[in-house]
């Protein structure tokens, strides 16, 4: 068998933890996708992936092979695009990754107007709150907000956010607009605990940074569940501005504390580049940026 689609086959193996998985993105029969890893690692000499009745999973070895075999399926991507030539139509499947709440908000828009323009692209969003391996999970393009680390990948700024308290106009009124960080201690606390993992916050006063510590009388799993508590009047909470963004503007929220917000947090658009930048790439990155950088709530 060809060698590519061997790669292919495990790559979309590995990557659905699953040979049923693999097969259905492959348009494979399950037996052909078997029989192409059989070939692959008998090839090979060491066994790829291990499996059970319930999961399938890469071995060490296979690990590193999926690595090396995503570098090359990409540049061959990259050179079937570079011969076609820098205008060529998007074509293929590409995979992205953002937060949760922000991918519904802000991605999603953008995604359904890029398979709409390009009939012959085909996406997989992977919204989650923790930082992806792009390389190890295969990932085209990525949203991240906050500072960067150091990365093989091209960064690309389209806007800031702000991390903010805010409460209902209902509950402000009843129980008053706190002045200063420490007043927070009077009050019910509303924390998400996948955005505020610890139980202190942190605010700037008079350029030096201040933490204080937050006794929750709610602490909820999702950014969601803050911001409906904080709609019903149970609390004053802290979120994202960008989460909030249509409460705000409804007026179903309030900020406080303004001038005590720490620094704000970029948005970066993060993909890969090579010597000829995928079509598919390019064109959502365009896209998105163009998106995030004209939406006045990230700006």
């Amino acid at each position: 068998m060809d060698r590519l689609h061997l790669m292919s086959v495990f790559v979309a193996v590995a990557e659905a933890e699953s040979f049923a998985g693999g097969a259905r993105k492959l348009a494979m029969s399950p037996p052909a996708v078997t029989r192409a890893i059989a070939a692959l690692e008998e090839r090979l000499g060491v066994k790829l992936l291990t499996r059970t009745t319930r999961y399938v999973r890469v071995t060490e070895a296979g690990q590193r092979y999926l690595d090396d075999a995503r570098r090359v399926i990409a540049a061959a991507d990259e050179a079937d695009e570079a011969a076609v030539g820098i205008n060529a139509e998007p074509r293929g499947h590409l995979t992205i990754t953002a937060p949760v709440l922000f991918g519904r908000m802000y991605v999603m828009p953008g995604i359904t107007d890029y398979l709409q323009r390009y009939p012959e692209t085909t996406v997989s969003a992977m919204f989650l709150d923790r930082v992806v391996n792009m390389l190890e999970e295969g990932i085209d393009v990525g949203i991240r907000i906050g500072e960067l680390a150091d990365s093989s990948y091209k960064a690309l700024r389209v806007g800031h956010v702000r991390r903010v308290i805010c409460a209902s106009p209902a509950y402000l009124a009843q129980h008053g607009i706190p002045q200063q960080p420490e007043d927070l201690a009077q009050h019910p606390i509303i924390v998400a605990s996948s955005l505020s993992p610890t139980v202190e916050w942190k605010f700037m006063r008079e350029g030096s940074p201040i933490a204080v510590r937050i006794k929750p009388r709610l602490t909820v799993t999702s950014n969601d569940a803050a911001i409906e508590a904080a709609l019903r009047g149970t609390g004053i909470t802290r979120l994202i501005s960008y989460q909030i963004a249509p409460q705000l503007a409804a007026g179903e929220l309030k900020v406080v504390l303004s001038e005590y917000e720490p620094a704000r947090m970029p948005i970066h658009v993060l993909h890969r580049e090579g010597r000829n930048a995928s079509a598919k790439i390019r064109s959502f990155v365009d896209l998105i940026a163009e998106r995030l950088r004209r939406d006045p709530s990230l700006n």
